[in-house]
């Protein structure tokens, strides 16, 4: 039984997109690393674990544009957070310190 050539070419179309599912999410969802989720698909998607890997990829949010910002942003806000707190402390146990050596007349 010969199979008509129009089928043939629709199983092929279908089992090509299936197999680039991945790297067509990606460019469905915008990713910014959709040459690299595409690339990893293409070299990587004939083995089951590449390919629900790639999938997995393409499925992920985008990280932030300006992420090392944000990290310093982040950092420089915990460091002035601790710094206030280290005085505050120091300024309590000051005026500790000074409540303790006033005359008791005043």
């Amino acid at each position: 039984m010969r199979s008509h050539p129009l089928v043939l070419a629709a199983a092929l179309a279908a089992a090509v997109a299936v197999y680039f599912l991945p790297a067509l999410i990606a460019e469905r969802r915008r990713r910014a690393d959709l040459l690299i989720v595409a690339l990893f698909n293409a070299v990587l998607g004939w083995t089951v674990i590449g390919w629900l890997l790639a999938l997995f990829w393409a499925l992920q949010r985008n990280p932030p544009k300006d992420l090392a910002a944000r990290i310093g942003e982040r950092r420089r806000y915990l460091r002035m957070l601790g710094f206030s707190q280290r005085l505050a402390r120091h300024v309590e146990e000051r005026e500790a310190q000074l409540s303790r050596r006033e005359p008791p007349g005043r």
